[in-house]
């Protein structure tokens, strides 16, 4: 059950990201949360709109894993540490917040899954 909770959490928190990188980019409050200017905000608003379409895949993945209960187990390990990678690069390459935000809940996540399968 844990790593249900966890994994849905995951997937909230990407489609989150989602939304804020497909129909909030360019407004006040995705300017805020990524900490942009109006004019990049304003310039890279199609680039932030393919992100946030790849973090929907990412939350699709996980979701369809759950639904799939414990016959999902390599979709949600498979999109789990898809999660992981892209949140170390993204942690050093763009900051470090991605680290705390996106790979940290799921590894512990993944470490949940494992436990329950093979603990």
């Amino acid at each position: 059950m844990l790593s249900t909770l966890l994994i849905v959490l995951v997937a909230a928190i990407h489609v989150y990201i989602l939304i804020l990188e497909m129909f909030l980019w360019d407004t006040p409050f995705g300017r805020k949360a990524f900490n942009l200017s109006p004019a990049f905000s304003r310039d890279t608003k199609v680039l932030a709109a393919n992100q946030g379409l790849y973090n929907g895949f990412l939350a699709a993945g996980l979701l369809y894993g759950v639904w799939l209960g414990s016959d999902g187990l390599q979709f949600k390990l498979f999109f789990l540490i898809c999660v992981m990678l892209a949140g170390i690069y993204g942690a050093v390459t763009s900051s470090r917040k991605i680290l705390y935000v996106q790979t940290i809940p799921a590894l512990l996540a993944t470490i949940a899954l494992l436990y329950q399968d093979f603990g």
